[in-house]
């Protein structure tokens, strides 16, 4: 019911599907899935592909990189993409819809003396164009942040015990909804707190929904 036509579409490695990658292309449009244990062969062939290249100093394997370096509160952060055509034996290859390329994103991050890493491998439907592939990662990642990871923090829903498929689907909205009201709230505590504040003060959620302190 989405209108695909001209997008990039971006998932995590659950929506990693032939089915969903076919239904994209018929859009049409573009894909970038993430790949990880569920498809085990595939994710291992993109992994050592990669690692063969990086190897070989990328040569001849038509590989671009883009690199970019941040500081901000406190925090260094740098990412790392790189993509390249997806190799013509790769395990599966033909039951992948539109694949031309594999990406790898890698972003490491100093906090407080802390270094994390954290990598995620793709198959695209995109040619070879870094610059859009990471653009696509980076957006991906801050909708997982801002979102997704807020909405899960804010509502403890990763602890939801409702079986009901369409009693979750109908709460998921009601969250969403929530979120879209704590967010512009003026006041300073987090989402969290302006959720609790609903229950403890009678008078926040009409606070929340006019977007107002008093």
């Amino acid at each position: 019911m989405v209108q695909l036509e001209g997008s990039l579409v971006t998932i995590d490695a659950m929506g990693t599907q032939k089915a969903i990658a076919k239904q994209i292309t018929d859009g049409p449009a573009d894909y970038v899935l993430a790949l990880k244990a569920n498809h085990k062969n595939l994710c291992k062939a993109v992994v050592a592909y990669v690692a063969e290249q990086m190897t070989n100093g990328f040569t001849n394997s038509g590989t671009r990189q883009h690199a970019t370096y941040e500081t901000s509160h406190g925090r260094k952060e740098s990412r790392l993409n790189i993509q390249m055509p997806a190799p013509k034996d790769l395990p599966g290859r033909k039951y992948w819809r539109g694949i031309k390329t594999i990406g790898v994103a890698m972003r490491t991050y100093i906090q407080a003396g802390k270094e994390t890493v954290s990598t995620r491998y793709d198959i695209s439907s995109l040619p070879v164009s870094v610059k859009r592939f990471a653009h696509a990662v980076r957006q991906h990642w801050a909708i997982e942040n801002t979102c997704h990871w807020t909405q899960g923090h804010t509502f403890r829903e990763d602890e939801s015990r409702i079986a009901n498929v369409q009693l979750r689907e109908k709460f998921a909205s009601l969250n969403c909804f929530g979120l879209s009201l704590f967010k512009p709230h003026p006041a300073k505590n987090g989402t969290v707190m302006k959720r609790r504040s609903c229950d403890w003060n009678d008078a926040f959620p009409l606070k929340t929904l006019l977007g107002t302190k008093e």
